[in-house]
């Protein structure tokens, strides 16, 4: 008896403990809940950070104006509503949908949006746009915080139109608006938004570059031998690069192209441990008297018009990094751009590779652009827009000559680089052991002729053979890697091949 009289005592006061306590989590909770505001990226209808795919340039200009001097925070949420409405418009004029557009826009603002949203989904018509670089001036800011004007000039931007889904043109200018902000629930809503007319802008000369510094170029494509296509990281071994640097100089060679993947970069925030890895194998180059082209986005294959601004976050930091540097010789947008035509669609490739150039040019008007096609026919592409032509070529070395004849007569006034060729000594079971480095050293005989003959400068791929291939490369077939392993001059055991007393003699 004195026993279930115990057991009932316990179940009594163990329920009184938990009732009391979930008494106090509700309370706690409805505390929390009346003294936090909402969520604003639960209330909007966009992705949780905006920044994850849009980031315009914005450089304010003047931010004297009349009433009250504006806050630091304030200006920050500005900024931050005003591209927000921006990308919210682009969206909705792309997927003709209203979604969003009250979040950012008054009642009287959004009016306008949604006649042309029926206007064009009534046409079967939709817009591709983004912005790409901002100018704000700030012109009033009312004495209640309530009421912000600002001017924005020259804004940059993209824009490709469609009717029953095919492309029917597309083009980049400017526009100047005056925009009307209204605070309300803690958004700064657009009230009106005034195009202006644009103001005359002094155009910036571009630098000649000095051809002579292309057309004199004999280099090679560079990986350290261990490390080939992951260079930059933990890997990176500054004692490596001085000992290659210096064999590439010996070899006679007075150039290196080397690669900067996108994302092992840090994609829209370069990483800072692997952009002053970049900047010392830039200073090794110096000190070996050797020029440097860096290739940009390696591994890169997103062209969407959404993350271009995402793209030129990247570059402007890597090139405004590097564009003083002695050991720069020119900036190559892209490594062979061409093998996404299919995939990624052929005007997508090219519209993003045009806008690139505009934003190095933007950055940096002292250095040549260029493109690493891969092969001649590609390599017409875009030669009206790059500062000198590049291709690769990995065919019969006999077809050389007439091939580089037919890209020079449709391109005559630009220098042409050829800025991959090789072939491998792979001997082994994948090609019925015919490979050999004697074939190798032939292969280069025949090409370096041409090559001196037609005073054609080159970039050969490459150094050594490597130990290790990421499937990223070629692929996981082992056939693929295995001739991948043996494009290169000195063999896994250090030692030269046939092939080096070829390219020494230059």
């Amino acid at each position: 008896m004195k026993l279930n009289r115990t057991l009932y005592r316990i179940l009594l006061i163990t329920s009184f403990l938990m009732l009391n306590a979930f008494i106090i989590m509700g309370i706690s909770a409805v505390i929390s809940y009346l003294n936090t505001g909402a969520d604003r990226s639960s209330m909007l209808h966009l992705p949780e950070k905006l920044s994850s795919n849009y980031l315009p340039k914005i450089v304010w200009s003047s931010l004297k104006n009349e009433g009250r001097p504006i806050e630091k925070q304030t200006l920050a949420d500005i900024e931050r509503d005003y591209l927000k409405a921006w990308y919210v418009k682009n969206h909705a004029l792309e997927q003709n949908t209203t979604k969003g557009i009250a979040d950012y826009y008054t009642d009287s603002a959004r009016l306008k949006l949604f006649k042309i949203i029926n206007l064009n989904k009534n046409n079967n018509t939709y817009f591709k746009s983004t912005t790409l670089s901002h100018q704000p001036t700030l012109n009033f800011y009312s004495a209640d915080g309530k009421i912000v004007v600002l001017t924005d000039e020259h804004i940059e931007y993209y824009e490709e139109a469609y009717q029953n889904n095919v492309l029917i043109a597309k083009k980049r200018a400017t526009a100047s608006y005056q925009i009307t902000f209204l605070l309300e629930d803690g958004f700064w809503r657009i009230r009106h938004m005034v195009k202006l007319p644009n103001k005359v802008q002094e155009k910036t000369q571009n630098t000649p570059f000095k051809a002579a510094l292309i057309q004199q170029s004999k280099g090679i494509n560079y990986y350290p031998k261990k490390t080939p296509w992951v260079m930059f990281g933990h890997q990176f071994d500054s004692h490596t690069i001085n000992s290659d640097f210096e064999k590439i100089k010996t070899l006679g060679l007075n150039s290196v192209r080397i690669f900067i993947p996108y994302q092992a970069f840090g994609k829209a925030q370069i990483d800072t441990v692997k952009i002053k890895q970049l900047k010392t194998t830039f200073d090794i180059a110096a000190k070996h008297d050797l020029k440097i082209i860096a290739t940009l986005f390696d591994f890169y294959g997103d062209y969407n018009l959404n993350n271009w601004t995402l793209t030129h976050r990247h570059t402007e930091q890597i090139v405004t990094e590097l564009k003083n540097h002695s050991a720069l010789l020119a900036w190559d947008i892209k490594n062979e751009p061409d093998l996404d035509f299919d995939s990624r669609g052929k005007n997508k490739v090219i519209s993003w590779l045009e806008q690139l150039i505009l934003q190095i040019k933007s950055y940096d008007n002292m250095h040549p652009i260029t493109i690493g096609w891969s092969n001649p026919q590609a390599a017409e592409n875009l030669a009206d827009k790059v500062d000198f032509v590049s291709f690769h070529y990995y065919k019969d070395p006999k077809e050389f000559k007439s091939a580089y004849a037919k890209l020079k007569l449709k391109i005559p006034n630009k220098p042409i680089v050829l800025q991959e060729y090789g072939v491998s000594s792979y001997d082994g079971i994948y090609n019925a052991y015919l490979g050999s480095e004697e074939n190798q050293a032939d292969y280069y005989k025949t090409m370096q002729q041409v090559l001196d003959e037609q005073g054609i400068p080159f970039f050969l791929w490459t150094l050594y053979d490597f130990e290790n291939v990421p499937d990223e490369v070629v692929g996981k077939l082992p056939w693929r890697k295995a001739y991948q392993k043996h494009y290169v001059l000195i063999n896994a055991e250090n030692k030269h091949k046939k092939a080096y007393s070829i390219i020494s003699k230059k």
